[in-house]
């Protein structure tokens, strides 16, 4: 491991009385993510830990009403992310058929104006990469993904619109991500895609974990 990260430290911060947040240090990445996974099942093995939540380059952890010795806990927790253990999955890979711009799209042309490419190019840089799915949250079955061209890169909207539908393709700073369900949204909308990332009535109800990857292929590019 290069000597320069391992003396950066991540931080750690009380969410209330019951809950704790492990933030990793630096950037973004599937290494960093695959280091707070092995964190999470460090952490879930602790007597004083009721249970994880692993997230984007973060970690929160819900303590018990009788949890003592924070600060002593608080050191376990840094020396094993130092110790640089790392936790892979074999996922799936999920390829998605989108449709870019046009009514699906309604934002493609806030990004080409932002970026300075044609929508041809961000649909093409878009569908190159490989997206691993690093958490899921906000809400029911959406994956927060890594990899994204950072050219790309376009800053979220300075009004959210109210609503958006499921299946969203959509640009928020340097991160990608599909909507999941219906719902207001601060990101730039690309495009839309007939995936169902999450079913009531499914066992299990959400289609992708942690460790999955998603793929974008093209559909159709409209006006």
């Amino acid at each position: 491991m290069d000597p320069a990260r391992q003396l950066q430290a991540p931080q750690i911060s009380w969410l209330g009385t019951h809950a704790v947040l492990f933030e990793a240090p630096g950037e973004i990445t599937l290494e960093n993510q695959q280091r707070i996974w092995a964190l999470a099942d460090y952490a879930s093995g602790l007597a004083a830990i009721r249970g994880v939540v692993p997230g984007m380059n973060n970690l929160m952890m819900v303590f018990g009403p009788q949890m003592s010795g924070g600060e002593q806990l608080f050191d376990r927790l840094r020396q094993q992310w130092q110790r640089g253990e790392s936790k892979t999955f074999s996922g799936r890979v999920i390829e998605l058929d989108v449709t870019y711009g046009g009514e699906p799209g309604p934002h493609i042309c806030d990004v080409a104006e932002h970026t300075g490419m044609t929508i041809q190019e961000i649909v093409q840089r878009h569908t190159e990469p490989l997206y691993p799915v690093y958490a899921l949250g906000s809400h029911p079955g959406y994956c927060y993904l890594g990899n994204m061209d950072p050219q790309l890169a376009t800053p979220r909207r300075a009004s959210p619109v109210q609503s958006i539908p499921g299946g969203s393709v959509s640009i928020g700073g340097v991160q990608t991500g599909v909507s999941a369900s219906p719902g207001p949204s601060g990101w730039n909308t690309i495009g839309r895609t007939d995936f169902v990332f999450f079913d009531a009535h499914a066992t299990p109800p959400v289609r992708l974990q942690p460790g999955d990857s998603i793929r974008f292929r093209v559909s159709r590019v409209l006006a």
